[in-house]
């Protein structure tokens, strides 16, 4: 990745790409180029009327620095986001990759559209993410990914953007690669290798220690795979020492066939994605670390297999969670809340956190209720509702908050136990499984995310770029935004 600053036209690159708005008849940031090439442009402007997503290349003559000059629509000036540049910039490099040049030049579009520093983060960001492609197990691998220059006009504190902006893309990055990994390469095992190489202050608490230190949710769910459960526990403290950290946690069934419960045949292979909410905490350390954040930050990943077997549990049974409440098992494929509760309960107990977030592809209720497109957040705190909600605007990983109020509260109350890991029928399941969770904590502030529709790509899931096929990486760009803005 690499900076310029001045004349685009005097820049010796393979593709020179310039943004441009709908109905207009300049290209943002072109410098001058001769009578001949300039009426090229000014032709493919007119014909492309600068749509947004619409590409247009100029081959020039071989003779000229500039080999081809793309002209990238980012449609009307009033409708542009910081998406809009992302996303361009992501089917900028997608193209540069497809025409297999080993270089790419993209001139930051001028302040006067969006801040200059704004911009070149989002062409990071969408320029690496959309060249993201899983290819573990293809003999042929996809074709090495085309170097980026950026040109600016000033070139300030852009250097420091550019580094943050790499880091938090490949946090992204590294979130998908785990998630898009098929259950016979990941095991819970295999999570907590994983969260070692991002911080050597991690504890992996393991079968026997779960079961002796009362982990009832996970050992429960866990017990009918050979691939047994694990706790994972990640520690960041650069903050001050008497400051309270943040808590993470995130679900990880690294597959979930339902157990006893056994799920339907059809798309289980999506099953995977069942570990996407542990996954985005593991990258959301991975960045915090690597950005050196002043903060103290706790990561928990309660990790399992939900696999039928001879020692599974049961629709019927009755289990003590961490917190010593007792739930009763009506549906062994409700499995996300039990190890949730005892990662949960274990953060407050043991860390007294400022708040807790968890994030869990806990349901599919969820995805009737917003789609593909929308997570869910249930929640106990305005306060941090809110500053989540403002961080979902800058990064456009959108949010909706759910009600949670005694009657939903209610729906859980067992005869036999204290909660029954299901509601009422089908009646507001994301909540009632939100709820399940409330009664994990105390008085602590938390918003649980319900990532289900968001984790991975499915027949809604709008395009995007920088959101190739398979796991997405959700919540780890909204979540860092929301603690490097946490004071403010």
């Amino acid at each position: 990745m690499r900076i310029k600053i001045g004349d685009s036209a005097k820049i010796k690159t393979e593709l020179l790409c310039g943004f441009v708005l709908e109905n207009s008849n300049v290209v943002l940031g072109l410098g001058n180029f001769d009578i001949k090439t300039t009426s090229v442009i000014n032709q493919t402007l007119k014909d492309m009327e600068g749509k947004l997503g619409r590409l247009s290349i100029i081959p020039l003559s071989e003779k000229n620095a500039i080999q081809r000059i793309l002209l990238a629509g980012i449609g009307k000036k009033e409708e542009i986001t910081r998406d809009t540049i992302r996303s361009i910039s992501g089917k900028i490099a997608q193209k540069a990759r497809e025409l297999k040049l080993k270089e790419f030049t993209i001139i930051a579009p001028p302040t006067f559209l969006i801040d200059s520093m704004l911009s070149v983060s989002q062409i990071v960001e969408g320029s690496k993410m959309s060249l993201y492609k899983f290819d573990n197990f293809k003999s042929e691998k996809a074709e090495k990914s085309p170097d980026l220059t950026i040109i600016v006009s000033k070139s300030n504190k852009i250097s420091n953007i550019i580094k943050e902006a790499e880091i938090i893309a490949n946090s992204v990055i590294f979130t998908k690669s785990i998630a898009n990994l098929p259950p016979n390469q990941c095991t819970p095992a295999t999570l907590a290798k994983f969260a070692k190489t991002i911080s050597k202050n991690t504890r992996i608490i393991s079968e026997p220690e779960l079961k002796k230190q009362g982990f009832g949710g996970i050992s429960a769910v866990g017990q009918g795979s050979k691939n047994k459960p694990k706790l994972i526990v990640l520690e960041y403290n650069n903050g001050p020492r008497n400051e309270k950290p943040v808590v993470l946690v995130g679900k990880a069934v690294t597959f979930d066939t339902g157990g006893i419960s056994l799920k339907p045949g059809d798309r289980m292979d999506e099953m995977k994605f069942d570990k996407c909410g542990g996954c985005t905490v593991l990258g959301i350390m991975k960045a915090v670390s690597e950005l050196k954040m002043s903060i103290n930050v706790v990561g928990i990943v309660p990790s399992v297999e939900n696999m039928p077997g001879g020692e599974s549990y049961r629709p019927g049974d009755i289990i003590k969670l961490y917190n010593g409440k007792t739930a009763e098992i009506l549906n062994t494929d409700a499995e996300g809340r039990l190890i949730l509760a005892d990662a949960l309960a274990y953060g407050e107990k043991y860390y007294a956190p400022k708040a807790i977030i968890d994030f869990a592809t806990l349901t599919g209720a969820c995805i009737v209720a917003l789609g593909t497109n929308i997570a869910g957040i249930v929640s106990n705190n305005e306060k941090i509702t809110k500053k989540i909600y403002e961080s979902s605007k800058r990064t456009t990983e959108d949010v909706w908050e759910l009600p949670l109020n005694q009657d939903y509260m209610d729906m859980i109350k067992s005869e036999v136990a204290d909660m029954k890991n299901v509601g009422i029928g089908r009646a507001a399941g994301t909540i009632t499984a939100a709820a399940f969770l409330r009664n994990a904590i105390k008085d602590t502030p938390w918003v649980h995310i319900d990532i289900a529709g968001v984790a991975w790509t499915q027949i809604a899931t709008k395009e995007k770029s920088y959101n190739p096929k398979g796991a997405t990486g959700f919540g780890v760009r909204l979540i860092l935004d929301y603690l490097q803005n946490m004071k403010n």
